[in-house]
């Protein structure tokens, strides 16, 4: 099982997170999720907020197009991505 799946044009992405971290940087799969670390502490759902922020960024769309599945309070997430403008190298290019 991988830890992404098109619908469409748009991604579905399953996470790991680790809070607290030095650096934000996406790191290697974990079964089937992509472990990512954030530098934003968990508290209060800031954590969510930023990794939000960040996948935005490395995706190439607006904070709009990046949206929360689950685990809102939890390391493991999925979000939704919608028609993503980059796709990081750990995803490769889609497949038609």
């Amino acid at each position: 099982m991988s830890f992404f799946k098109w619908q469409g044009d748009d991604l579905l992405l399953n996470v790991l997170t680790t809070a607290n971290a030095k650096n934000d940087k996406i790191l290697k799969p974990k079964a089937d999720q992509l472990k990512i670390s954030i530098k934003a502490q968990r508290e209060k759902g800031k954590a969510t907020e930023y990794l939000r922020a960040f996948l935005a960024k490395e995706f190439g769309v607006s904070l709009n197009s990046v949206e929360l599945i689950y685990g809102q309070t939890s390391t493991n997430k999925a979000f939704l991505i919608k028609e993503p403008k980059k796709i990081p190298p750990i995803i490769g290019e889609k497949k038609a």
